[in-house]
């Protein structure tokens, strides 16, 4: 999701970084004193300069090898390194097939979701002393965090219905939501311990969370249930609760809830889905910008008048069949990010494999650059390139802004997914093992 989501995410990195250099002013070291041959701990003041430094990265989530890589965040992306998302994963296996239910819901997403492989890691970020790597696992059904040094797990939260998915991290870098996908819930975890700060309710199949008006709201967007093939228009009624909500950040209470399915109506294009895929909103936040199940193209919303107000349908691959139970998980198009100044978007033609950059002012696009199966789209630390994963080879490829044209391609790990900025200690290494 997602130039805001990463402009807001490079903001909470900076200001998490000024937070902790002020509070390491104020920490206290402890120091000894040898008096009378006795070592006594005494009070010394710290200074600044002990403050870990930090180096801006990219982690891109190889989905169905439990791998991050991390890269640079701008420039040639080079490769950095690789961190294991899994490495409790016998400890993990283990307890699961200890569970019938728990057992069920593992196969089930190996079947559906995961296209024949356990989703191992869906989203992911840094945690703000960039000490250590959060990640939603599907398949585990959980949360962790893992310490970048030793590669540990620092802590687990398991989600409630044994399914977690898209995570979003505030604009502090202090708290993550998570959804979980099979008890239409949200949680919300303080993303240094793990501790649950809250938690709400939304519709079927919880997906996308993006908190807004700098950390006062979270936005919920729940897809309904994408793994089944009832993709007929007459059947869309067997697809679920397919909503977004609004919730206060702060209380976690639900402030307004919107069914894209009325203003589809009002806008005159009811024959497209009311599920809300990946979205971004513009700067400003009074735009929302998103992708539909099934659908080649976005539609632009007006949050303060609540209408839809513009389409774009994007060309469609010949060579891309129009059954949508080939669509992966419903999804025609499944990734989309914005630029920082707002004017540009760059869109991930998911099943016709291709990228293009469309001018927002005009809706017209740029160049359609070839790509396999681009799952997602990010902004380039600088702000220059959208990065996108493409899942069918196994790369992530940068596309300038500007022109519309490809910049680089990186191998990666199986299947990558999600790419989120993220920070790390600039003395970083892989961990042994």
């Amino acid at each position: 999701m997602h130039a805001v989501s990463t402009h807001a995410q490079k903001t909470s990195a900076r200001t998490g970084t000024s937070r902790r250099r002020q509070r390491l002013r104020n920490i206290t070291a402890a120091a000894v004193l040898v008096a009378a041959g006795v070592v006594v701990p005494v009070v010394s003041t710290n200074t600044a300069e002990a403050a870990p430094a930090l180096r801006e990265v990219m982690f891109v989530g190889n989905n169905w090898d439990g791998t991050a890589d991390v890269i640079e965040s701008s420039g040639d992306f080079a490769k950095i390194g690789r961190i294991n998302v899994v490495p409790d994963k016998a400890a993990r296996l283990a307890a699961i097939y200890l569970n019938p239910i728990n057992l069920a819901v593992y196969l089930g997403i190996r079947a559906t979701a995961g296209e024949g492989h356990d989703q191992l890691v869906d989203d992911l970020y840094s945690t703000p002393d960039g000490s250590s790597l959060v990640a939603s696992r599907p398949s585990f059904g959980d949360v962790v965090s893992i310490n970048l040094t030793t590669g540990r797990v620092n802590w687990r939260f398991a989600v409630s219905g044994y399914r977690s998915d898209h995570m979003a991290v505030s604009p502090d870098g202090t708290k993550v939501a998570v959804s979980a996908s099979l008890s239409k819930t949200v949680h919300v975890l303080d993303i240094n311990t793990g501790k649950q700060l809250g938690k709400f309710s939304v519709g079927d199949k919880p997906h996308e969370n993006i908190w807004t008006n700098g950390g006062k709201y979270i936005w919920n967007m729940s897809i309904g249930n994408v793994e089944t093939l009832l993709d007929d228009p007459l059947l869309d009624w067997t697809k679920g609760d397919r909503r977004i909500t609004v919730v206060d950040a702060s209380t976690y209470e639900v402030v307004r809830t919107i069914d894209m399915r009325a203003r589809l109506k009002a806008f005159g294009r009811e024959d497209l889905s009311n599920a809300v895929r990946p979205a971004v909103f513009s700067p400003d936040f009074s735009k929302l910008y998103f992708q539909v199940s099934y659908f080649n193209g976005f539609l632009e919303y007006d949050v303060e008048t609540d209408r839809i107000t513009r389409v774009k349908t994007l060309p469609k691959n010949p060579a891309t069949s129009d059954d949508r139970t080939s669509f992966v998980n419903d999804s025609r198009h499944h990734g989309m990010s914005m630029n920082f100044d707002g004017s540009k978007l760059c869109i991930a033609g998911t099943m016709d494999d291709y990228v293009t950059v469309v001018d927002s002012a005009g809706l017209q696009e740029g160049p359609l650059v070839s790509a396999s199966k681009p799952y997602w789209a990010t902004v380039s630390g600088d702000g220059r390139d959208c990065l996108i994963s493409e899942s069918g080879a196994d790369r992530v490829t940068a596309i300038d802004f500007a022109t519309g044209q490809k910049v680089v391609s990186v191998p990666v790990g199986d299947h990558p997914q999600r790419v989120r900025i993220a920070q790390i200690p600039a003395d970083w290494t892989s961990p042994a093992g």
